[in-house]
């Protein structure tokens, strides 16, 4: 396979096993190139690509603008904070306007899920979505996935845990569906209050108890709590989350078995994770961030038709 079989990337949910398994070759390749000392292609030299984040975003925004400018494609970038939507401009009198400028795919993060499938719906643009409320994140499922093979080397019937936050995460959905059309087992672990009700619909293990999540996975990806995204109390007060659900050193090394920390970011240091685990050689945070260039290289490329 040589081609997306999507011409938008939406959500993990539209993807195929093959599409993702082009995705993560490909950023591979990608990966190659950022480690030389001349980091430029010139693959998207006539592509002129719009971010537009309604929502504030600093790493995945930075990465994506990476990319683009690693791919040598013409960047705008534009800030809806700042921005005519506060003046009651619609989503599609927005883009319509970028699109006036002559752009040739959209990079979008919103507050509301299903932004970027609208969208899909209304321009001629590829869409890549950057996130949609607490509905997907697919290009940080994928450089998750990504950072799994490359530190396991398969994912394919590995155990995934995805602890914390699941009711406010877009990040658990787009992982729990790529890690499963990957063919790893997922867990989610978190207080009761903080799991979908759909939750088990979706296929995964459901675990309350955090050492027993840790002893079952060979992955954890501790996820943040999305504080912003509450708006009532879904647990007494962040000490007693810490107390239940928070990793510390001290739990990692009395482990049986050595497992990998992940954190999609930004982290809360002394929250879900501690700074001695965040920074421990058992972590490949760092790690996901520098994929996650190669990833969205990836994704941009293909959606281009370029590979």
């Amino acid at each position: 396979m040589t081609a997306l079989s999507t011409k938008h990337l939406l959500g993990i949910k539209d993807l195929k096993p093959e599409d993702i398994h082009l995705i993560l070759d490909t950023a591979q390749s990608f990966k190659e190139v950022i480690n030389r000392p001349i980091k430029k292609v010139p693959s998207l030299r006539d592509i002129t690509i719009a971010n537009l984040f309604f929502e504030n975003s600093t790493r995945t925004k930075l990465s994506f603008e990476l990319a683009e400018k690693r791919l040598s494609a013409d960047v705008v970038n534009f800030a809806a904070s700042s921005s005519s939507v506060k003046k009651g401009e619609t989503l599609i009198d927005t883009v319509n306007n970028i699109l006036a400028m002559k752009v040739d795919m959209v990079v979008m993060r919103h507050p509301n899920p299903g932004a970027a499938v609208f969208l899909s719906k209304h321009i001629d643009a590829k869409i890549v979505n950057a996130g949609d409320g607490a509905h997907e994140h697919p290009t940080q499922a994928l450089l998750d996935a990504f950072s799994i093979r490359e530190k396991l080397g398969n994912i394919k019937g590995k155990k995934i845990a995805i602890i914390g936050d699941i009711l406010h995460s877009r990040v658990a959905l787009s992982n729990i569906f790529c890690l499963q059309k990957l063919g790893a087992e997922v867990m989610v672990c978190g207080p009761t209050t903080l799991m979908p009700k759909y939750i088990t619909s979706l296929g995964v293990k459901v675990e309350h108890n955090l050492r027993k999540a840790l002893e079952w996975c060979d992955v954890a990806n501790m996820l943040r709590i999305q504080l912003e995204r509450q708006d009532i109390k879904y647990f007494p007060s962040l000490r007693e989350y810490t107390m239940l659900f928070g990793l510390n050193k001290e739990i990692l090394d009395s482990l049986s078995k050595k497992i990998v920390i992940m954190h999609p970011g930004p982290i809360n240091r002394g929250v879900e994770i501690t700074s001695d685990v965040a920074d421990s050689d058992q972590s490949i945070i760092l790690e996901q961030v520098e994929n996650g260039v190669a990833v969205r290289m990836a994704v941009l490329f293909l959606l281009a038709g370029r590979g």
